[in-house]
């Protein structure tokens, strides 16, 4: 214990210096919005880069269970192959739903957060690759979430597992409007609020974006309802969605480019300031 009181009364200067540094420094970057983001995309591309390498180990050591799912869908496909009357067709990610292949960026999860409130991906794709933040992250079973933040190589999603997220959807046979978001209970399920009492709605109807979201094109699966709720005083309904994806297993995820996006935002302002 002398020895740690000895150290620091011969360091005094340098470590005052040192934290008044630190405390300069966090001052700096919570007051200036410029130096915040340069912040925040230098340890995306720091953790970017160590996500990888976890992510590479991880898929190394799990190379056995992905042969065995790689074997169960290769007999899946070779048992449409040769049952011609089977006319199920595998749905292809570059038709759903108008959105062209130009305006999609393939790209892969390297981390995956979903044990706390709020949570985050990383993908290995950034702004070299076309990704800004905004943008919608699905794969072929339905979304994951919003771009937050990228880096040259890399981008961070703000995931629908997260207590921040509020994205527009809609009961697909009915078009009734709510917003998805989640309470921070479990990992399978997101909540549907705001659903008028008029909506014809039953346990197993399917859930989708809905048509005034910037974000995600309209249609893109979400999940099935598993509860409903009936609030009282506000009369609308709350739905427990039991979501289509295991968002805690992803692999490869799709980025939807929105050529509208800033158009429509721009007109909203302009209708604002009027």
């Amino acid at each position: 214990m002398q020895q740690i009181f000895n150290f620091i009364f011969k360091n005094s200067n340098r470590l005052l210096f040192l934290l008044l540094l630190g405390i300069s420094l966090a001052l700096t970057i919570q007051s200036h919005s410029f130096h915040r983001s340069k912040i925040i995309s230098s340890a995306n591309f720091l953790s970017g880069g160590v996500y990888e390498k976890v992510n590479n180990i991880n898929e190394y050591l799990n190379l056995r269970t992905q042969n065995d799912e790689l074997a169960l869908e290769n007999a899946y496909l070779k048992s449409l192959l040769f049952n011609k009357k089977d006319t199920v067709q595998l749905q292809k990610l570059d038709s759903i739903k108008g959105v062209k292949p130009k305006d999609i960026i393939v790209s892969k999860v390297i981390h995956n957060s979903y044990n706390v409130h709020e949570n985050y991906l990383t993908l290995n794709s950034g702004e070299l690759q076309g990704v800004k933040p905004d943008m919608g992250v699905i794969n072929s079973l339905g979304i994951i979430g919003i771009i937050d933040n990228t880096s040259a190589h890399y981008s961070t999603v703000l995931s629908i597992l997260n207590k921040k997220s509020q994205i527009n959807a809609k009961i697909k046979k009915s078009n009734h409007f709510g917003s998805l978001i989640w309470n921070g209970k479990s990992t399978g399920i997101v909540q549907l609020i705001d659903v008028p009492r008029l909506a014809a709605i039953r346990k197993g109807d399917t859930i989708v974006t809905g048509g005034q979201s910037v974000i995600f094109p309209e249609n893109i699966n979400i999940g099935t309802i598993e509860k409903i709720y009936t609030d009282n005083e506000t009369n609308y309904y709350t739905l427990d969605i039991k979501l289509f994806n295991d968002m805690t297993n992803l692999g490869h995820v799709y980025i939807i480019k929105s050529k509208d996006r800033q158009e429509l935002i721009n007109l909203e302002k302009r209708e604002d300031n009027e």
